[in-house]
């Protein structure tokens, strides 16, 4: 698990994989941790997101894109959340850029699901929920190669897939209260940028939506872990 800020958690992830008996392996560049040359002794790896931008040159924002590439030879499971889906994207060769009017998704929005994204809905056997939190000014095309399942409004790229065990989607699924509480917070001046939603409307789209996200994250996960092939 990749971590961008000092004190982040990965919040609900974080929690439902110890649930499933998987110890966290975290890891935070940022501040000089390293990272494996191997995924052979990890079940999979998720790149959370942050406040710096993909398309930043800082040498841990390098870094972990370029080391994406050696979860993708091998295979394993990747999971990136808002940053490290854009670094996913990056890494695949596709756009990640600001909205041209400087609008922000942050606060609960609508999802809408692709042909594609209904084909995982019905593996999983659990429907994508219909309105995800979101806390992002950056978005990102879709890779050549890669398939759409999910888009939205002023960001059209939601969530993609790229092979058969990497994923990207711009959504949090990992937030918790306390990380909703945090965030409105210390970052309570996004919430004046066009397109971003009052902190109340955050709140109170917990309490309408988040069940349905907390579901749909628990099979995504026991998918997304069970694509990790046998050494």
């Amino acid at each position: 698990m990749i971590l961008h800020q000092e004190h982040s958690t990965p919040g609900r992830v974080g929690r439902f994989l110890i649930e499933r008996g998987y110890p966290l392996d975290i890891r935070r560049p940022r501040y000089g941790d390293p990272l494996p040359a191997t995924m052979a002794h990890h079940a999979g790896a998720i790149i959370f997101g942050g406040p710096m931008s993909a398309n930043d040159p800082d040498d841990f924002v390098r870094l972990e894109t370029e080391w994406i590439g050696t979860v993708l030879r091998e295979a394993a499971p990747y999971l990136g959340i808002c940053l490290g889906a854009q670094m996913l994207a990056s890494h695949l060769g596709a756009r990640v850029y600001a909205h041209h009017e400087g609008r922000a998704e942050i606060g609960y929005y609508p999802l809408t699901i692709t042909d594609h994204g209904a084909a995982a809905e019905a593996r999983l056997s659990r429907p994508w929920p219909r309105h995800v939190y979101q806390w992002h000014r950056e978005g990102f095309d879709c890779p050549t190669g890669a398939i759409c399942l999910a888009t939205g409004g002023d960001f059209p790229i939601q969530a993609i897939q790229a092979g058969n065990a990497a994923y990207g989607i711009q959504f949090h699924p990992e937030v918790t209260p306390a990380m909703m509480y945090r965030w409105t917070t210390r970052a309570h001046e996004r919430m004046a940028m066009p397109g971003a939603q009052p902190r109340d409307a955050h709140l109170e789209g917990w309490h309408l939506h988040d069940a349905a996200v907390a579901a749909w994250l628990n099979a995504f996960l026991d998918h997304w872990l069970a694509l990790k092939e046998p050494a």
